[in-house]
């Protein structure tokens, strides 16, 4: 954590000076803002955290409910929102008090008794093997709870207003705050008022009966799958030898996905209910806690649940869908959008995959950097169409990935050929399930794969994987993707070509033009009023030991002085090569070429292209399609 740049710092240096709309915040909403978050959900509060790195823009997240979430029902935390919240500043702590899902163990019926089930196999957890991030159990409510305190903390200091309810929506053809939006006060003093405020932009992050969504006119598009199943959370008595790990059990009885919960004592429990009939009319969810709990000892049978307390239960039946598509644009039109759609709001699904907070996490995060940098003038308000371009083919993924699974989940034995396939699916497809098969396609912000050869380890389109290096200015071991914060920045990693610092490179070359040239990135899209590190962060990683780097012969590009002091960063220059603390060479982690290569990665942590360092032109022109020159 870097600190101080702006002065000596005496507090928590995780709470940011107040900035531009941060600066007395008004306790109500103006009349005219510049975007206006709908729902207080995983997407929600992400987009307001991120928009609190962006304090020029006036944000505003509204909320039906009268206070904070207490109980979340989503609870399934993937190792890609574990990078997310690196991002975010609360990683480690929200990792000390989660679940971290080790092992996953399978159940099926006793071969010699099937009434009763045995334990066919026991699996290790994929988190660890695909991320340096583990895969979490922990309450939906916490991680709104670490959002907010993000939100508030940051520069724009946004807050929710809660017990405010979203009415309709009307979005006009001219003026500078486009989108007329009605709201109603639900809580409080002003209980029954209504009132009309304007705004530039809308996100929807309303839920799965979204009203946004119906404002615009778009349509969820598919349907349930006449299954249902019951679930809830629970402190239990049991003889169950695996209560404490996650399992798949399958029974005569029936199917339980069970998952330990955080605080070493809570369990949520899903419990098969079965097939619905077509004319059931919704009826299976008035299914009872206690027919739900019935049902789970039968399936546990020889086992049993002593049910101490329930912290909260509900039915669902299993429906698939999503939106036809995730702004307000009509087909066939040029115009930019206006209104957005996260979360359940653009797309549903089963909880048993644990997809749905992640997903809508990353929805957020996509679509905030790019509101910040439209509303700064940093890019035109073309880039705002790659954010349901970009979304929608991922939600249909999960929603392909999500009805596999839910079928695989609930079968009857008769209907299994193989005991083990279940684990094998599980481990076989973990890279969907982590957060990190999607790859966005080639548009304005992400470049073509010629040269992807030259960092095979970073494809372009997926998530920049982090990987340890040295920091040169102390040797400590630190991973390079952790240096990557969600403060609407790009990144450009410069990966050296072999010759050390001060000598003669194409490093040096390069160095010397993206600090120099009309053309160069940084000089072009960076104010003269504004810090050099501004809009690009530049690190540089060599390929030597950290003690064979001599720092003061490191280009200025990688040394920039900055804040009111004009202190410099120590931190932007990294070595490769194995030393006491790092064991890993990230040139050969990430297949990276030993003649240097330019790694570009967007604010949200997606790589965009890569590049030899030669090609100077090229860089320049791919920022020329989504960035606005600085005035």
């Amino acid at each position: 954590m870097q600190f101080h740049h702006h002065g000596y710092v005496s507090g928590d240096p995780r709470i940011a000076a107040p900035e531009g709309a941060g600066i007395d915040r008004p306790s109500e909403i103006p009349d005219e803002i510049d975007v206006l978050i709908v729902g207080s959900g995983p997407a929600g509060m992400l987009l307001a955290a991120q928009m609190s790195s962006f304090p020029g823009v006036a944000t505003r997240i509204i909320e039906r409910r009268a206070g904070r979430l207490p109980l979340g029902q989503a609870d399934g935390i993937q190792p890609r929102s574990v990078e997310t919240f690196q991002a975010f500043g609360f990683a480690e702590r929200i990792v000390a008090e989660a679940y971290n899902i080790g092992y996953m163990n399978f159940w099926n019926p006793d071969p010699e008794n099937p009434q009763n089930i045995v334990r066919t196999s026991r699996t290790e957890d994929y988190g660890y093997k695909i991320s340096e991030f583990p895969h979490l159990i922990v309450n939906q409510a916490r991680v709104l709870d670490y959002f907010a305190e993000a939100a508030a903390n940051g520069p724009g200091r946004i807050e929710p207003d809660y017990g405010i309810e979203f009415l309709a929506l009307t979005v006009h053809e001219e003026g500078e705050y486009p989108v007329e939006v009605r709201l109603r006060y639900v809580a409080g003093e002003r209980t029954g008022e209504e009132r009309t405020i304007r705004t530039r932009y809308v996100a929807g992050c309303d839920g799965a009966r979204s009203g946004v969504r119906e404002a615009i006119g778009r349509k969820h598009i598919g349907g349930a799958s006449l299954h249902a199943w019951g679930v809830m959370d629970v402190m239990v008595n049991t003889d169950f030898p695996d209560w404490r790990t996650k399992c798949a059990i399958n029974a005569v009885a029936g199917n339980i996905l069970h998952i330990p919960r955080e605080g070493g004592y809570l369990s949520r429990v899903y419990v098969d209910l079965g097939a619905v009939a077509e004319d059931d009319d919704h009826r299976v969810r008035l299914t009872s806690i206690d027919e739900i709990i019935r049902r789970a000892n039968d399936i546990l049978h020889p086992y049993t649940l002593d049910v101490k307390e329930v912290a909260w239960h509900s039915v669902y039946e299993v429906g698939h869908r999503v939106t036809d598509k995730f702004d307000d644009v009509p087909d066939g039109s040029e115009r930019a959008p206006r209104v957005f759609l996260t979360g359940d709001a653009c797309h549903t699904h089963s909880a048993k995959a644990g997809q749905g907070m992640n997903v809508s996490m990353q929805d957020g995060f996509n679509l905030g950097w790019k509101l910040g940098a439209v509303l700064t003038g940093r890019s035109p308000d073309t880039l705002l169409a790659t954010y349901s371009a970009e979304r929608l083919p991922v939600a249909q993924q999960l929603i392909d990935f999500d009805r596999e699974w839910s079928s695989l989940m609930a079968r009857k034995p008769e209907e299994i050929s193989d005991p083990q396939d279940l684990a094998t699916y599980y481990l076989a497809t973990a890279e969907f399930p982590s957060g990190f098969m999607t790859r966005y396609g080639q548009s304005v912000i992400v470049g073509e794969a010629a040269h992807q050869s030259l960092a095979d380890g970073f494809p372009i389109g997926k998530r920049f994987k982090s990987s340890e290096v040295a920091l040169v200015a102390d040797g400590n071991a630190v991973h390079l993707g952790h240096h990557a914060k969600a403060d609407g920045r790009w990144r450009l990693y410069a990966f050296a070509d072999a010759p050390s610092a001060g000598e003669p490179s194409a490093l040096e070359s390069w160095a010397e033009w993206i600090s120099s040239s009309a053309e160069s990135p940084v000089v072009r899209y960076t104010s003269p009023n504004q810090d050099i590190d501004a809009v690009f962060d530049v690190k540089v990683i060599y390929q030597q030991r950290f003690e064979d780097v001599d720092i003061s012969r490191v280009p200025a590009a990688f040394r920039p002085q900055t804040g009111p002091l004009g202190l410099t960063d120590w931190e932007k220059v990294f070595a490769a090569a194995p030393s006491a603390w790092t064991s890993t060479d990230i040139y050969e982690e990430r297949g990276l070429s030993r003649d240097g290569v330019v790694v570009v990665v967007r604010p949200d942590q997606y790589v965009a292209a890569v590049l030899p360092l030669s090609a100077t032109d090229a860089l320049a022109d791919f920022f020329v399609q989504s960035m606005v020159p600085a005035r």
